[in-house]
C-alpha cells in the first residue's frame, strides 16, 4: 500500500489524495514536473504539495486519478467530457507522455459534437458551471456554443437573434426530438410573461449557469449596449425570472446575494438595454413595472435603473395600483422611494396634461391610504410622495385626507407636532364639505389644523342659526407657529381645544335638529295614512321626538 500511495497532493484547499507519484507522472507532464521540483526542494521522500486552481476541485482530480489508475481508461459521457477534457489541458496529459492520453480520447470524443443531441449538448455545457474559465479558455466554451446555436438555427430562423424584429418558425426535423418553434411578433402582448412569449428553447437554456449564458450572449454580439434583439431581450427576461424563482428556493447568505449580483448584473443590464430600445412601443407600463421586479434582485447597474424608471415614469397615468406596490429593500413594506422618483419623472415629462396630472393624482391618493399603516412608513417618505404631485393634479383633496387619517389610526403615538406637520399636504379649500366636517369632528387631527379647515369653508357652509359673536374666530390666530413649549402658546391651544369643541357641539345640534324634521315628517305622513284607510277603536298620544 506504501507504494501506491507514496505522495500527498491537496487540491483546492477542499480535500487531500494520496497518489502513487510514478503512475500519475506517467500521464502527466505537469504533475511530473511540479513533483520533481517539490523532491528537490525538500529532499524528502514522503512530501505532498498543493495545488488551488484545479479544475472542478476534488471531483475533477478524482475522475483523473481514475483515469490514471485504470491504464489510461475511463468511461466518457456527455456530462463528464467537458470537465475530463480541462483536466487534461491543465495537467498537459498529451500524447507525448502516453500514446492515446485523456486529452486525445477526450478530442475524439468532442469531434462529434455537431451529431449530438440538443439534451446532450444542454446537459455538456451546464456540466461546465464550476469550471467555465477553463472551458472558456481551452476553447471548449466556444464550439459547445456554436453547437447550441446551430441546433437552434436547425428549427428557427437564426437571424432573428440578432435583428431583433421577429422569429419565424420553420418545422423541426422529426430526428431531432425538438418542439416545434412558433412565430413572434413585435407586440405588447409578445412580451408577456406567458408560455405565448416563449421561443422554444428558452425553458432549455434556461438551465445553463449565467456565465454560460453572458458567454452565449458575447458570441452573438448581443451582450450589453450591443443588444438590439427583441427575442434574446425576452429570452434573458425569461431566464433572470426563472433564476429569481430558483433561488427563492433556497435560504441565501448576505455573501451569496452579493455573488449572485456580481453574477447576473452584466445580463440584467443587458436586457434593460433591449428594453429600453424598444420601450413604449413594444412595452406597456405595467410589462415595464414586471421588468422592473424582475432585474431589480440582480445588481442592476444605477444607469440602466434610471433608464427604466426615466421609461416607467413618462407612462405612470397608464399604471394601476398594484403596478406601483413595490416591495420594499430598507426595512419598509413597500418601495416608497421608487415611487417618488417616478413621480417626479413624470411631472417633468414633456407635454404632460392636466387629464393625465388628475389620473397620476387619484392613483397616487390610493397608493397613500394602501401603504399608510406600515409601521416603517416614516412621515417625511409619506409626505415626499404626497407633496410631489402639483396641486393642479387634484380637484379634491378628500383622497389625501383619507390616506392622513388612516395613517394617524395606524401610528397613535405621533406627537402634536408630527400630527400637524403630517397635514400640511393638505389643501383645506379643495376638501369636500362632508371631508372637513369629517376632519373637524376627528379626535387624532390637531385642533390648530381643524380650525382652519373649517374656516377655509366659510364660504361653502350656511349655518341654520346665528353664530355667537364669542365663536368668532380670527383665521391668523390659527396659524401654525412650530411648536407648543411655552406657557403662551399653551394657553393658545387650550382656547382653541374649547372653541373647537364648541364648533364641533354645534355641529352635532344642527344634525340633530335636520334628523328631529324628519322624524317628525315620517311620523305625520303616518298618522294621515291611519286616519285614511282606517277608524281606530281608540287613540294614544304620540311620543315627544323633540
Amino acid at each position: 500500500m506504501s507504494q501506491l500511495s507514496d505522495f500527498q497532493i491537496h487540491i483546492n484547499g477542499q480535500q487531500t489524495f494520496f497518489v502513487n507519484e510514478e503512475i500519475l507522472s506517467t500521464y502527466s507532464g505537469r504533475l511530473k514536473k511540479i513533483i520533481k521540483h517539490e523532491r528537490r526542494r525538500t529532499q524528502i521522500k514522503n512530501s505532498g504539495i498543493e495545488i488551488d486552481d484545479f479544475p472542478g476541485g476534488p471531483d475533477g482530480f478524482e475522475l483523473i486519478s481514475r483515469f490514471c489508475y485504470n491504464n489510461g481508461r475511463i468511461t466518457t459521457t456527455v456530462s463528464n467530457v467537458s470537465l475530463l477534457h480541462c483536466c487534461a489541458v491543465y495537467l498537459g496529459m498529451t500524447e507525448k507522455l502516453s500514446t492515446c492520453n485523456l486529452l486525445q480520447q477526450t478530442q475524439v470524443f468532442l469531434d462529434g459534437l455537431f451529431e449530438w443531441s440538443w439534451k446532450d449538448i444542454l446537459v455538456c455545457l451546464k456540466s461546465c458551471g464550476s469550471f467555465c474559465n477553463y472551458a472558456d479558455s481551452s476553447g471548449l466554451l466556444d464550439k459547445l456554443i456554436c453547437a447550441l446555436l446551430a441546433k437552434i438555427a436547425q428549427n428557427s430562423d437564426i437571424s432573428s437573434l440578432i435583428a431583433g424584429s421577429s422569429s419565424t418558425s420553420s418545422s423541426p426535423e422529426t430526428a431531432s426530438g425538438f418542439r416545434p418553434s412558433s412565430s413572434y411578433k413585435n407586440t405588447p402582448e409578445s412580451i408577456k410573461p406567458s408560455s405565448s412569449s416563449r421561443a422554444w428553447w428558452f425553458d432549455d437554456v434556461a438551465i445553463l449557469p449565467p456565465k454560460i449564458i453572458e458567454k452565449l450572449f458575447q458570441s452573438l454580439g448581443a451582450y450589453g449596449a450591443d443588444n438590439n434583439s427583441l427575442i434574446l431581450t425576452r429570452f434573458l427576461l425569461h431566464y433572470l425570472k426563472v433564476s429569481a424563482q430558483r433561488k427563492a428556493n433556497y435560504n441565501h447568505t448576505s455573501s451569496a446575494a452579493v455573488n449572485s449580483k456580481c453574477e447576473f448584473g452584466g445580463l440584467a443590464d443587458t436586457a434593460v438595454h433591449g428594453v429600453i430600445l424598444v420601450g413604449r412601443k413594444t412595452f406597456s407600463c405595467r410589462a415595464l413595472f414586471w421588468v422592473l421586479r424582475i432585474v431589480s434582485g440582480f445588481g442592476l447597474s444605477k444607469e440602466y435603473r434610471l433608464g427604466l424608471e426615466g421609461l416607467i415614469g413618462g407612462m405612470l397615468d397608464e399604471a394601476t395600483l398594484d403596478d406601483l406596490l413595490v416591495s420594499g429593500h430598507d426595512r419598509g413594506v413597500f418601495d416608497v422611494n421608487l415611487v417618488k422618483r417616478l413621480i417626479r419623472v413624470f411631472v417633468k415629462s414633456y407635454g404632460v396634461s392636466v387629464q393625465k396630472l388628475k389620473i397620476a393624482g387619484r392613483l397616487i391618493d390610493k397608493y397613500l391610504g394602501e401603504i399608510s399603516p406600515d409601521q416603517n412608513l416614516k412621515i417625511s417618505k409619506f409626505l415626499g410622495v404626497a407633496e410631489s404631485l402639483p396641486d393642479s393634479a387634484r380637484d379634491c383633496f378628500d383622497g389625501a385626507y383619507r390616506a392622513i387619517d388612516i395613517y394617524l389610526e395606524s401610528h397613535p403615538s405621533l406627537s402634536f407636532e408630527e400630527r400637524s406637520r403630517l397635514c400640511r399636504c393638505l389643501n383645506y379649500e379643495k376638501l369636500s364639505l362632508g371631508a372637513c366636517k369629517e376632519l373637524a369632528k376627528n379626535p387624532k387631527i390637531p385642533p390648530r389644523v381643524a380650525m382652519q379647515a373649517l374656516m377655509s369653508q366659510q364660504s361653502k357652509i350656511t349655518p341654520p342659526t346665528p353664530k355667537p359673536k364669542q365663536q368668532c374666530v380670527n383665521y391668523e390666530m390659527f396659524a401654525y407657529k412650530g411648536g407648543v413649549d411655552d406657557e403662551e402658546s399653551l394657553a393658545e391651544e387650550g382656547r382653541m381645544e374649547e372653541t373647537l369643541n364648541l364648533q364641533r357641539m354645534q355641529w352635532r345640534v344642527v344634525e340633530l335638529e335636520k334628523l328631529c324634521r324628519q322624524m317628525k315628517g315620517q311620523m305625520s305622513r303616518m298618522v294621515k295614512h291611519s286616519h285614511v284607510f282606517a277608524t281606530p277603536t281608540h287613540t294614544r298620544p304620540l311620543p315627544r321626538l323633540c
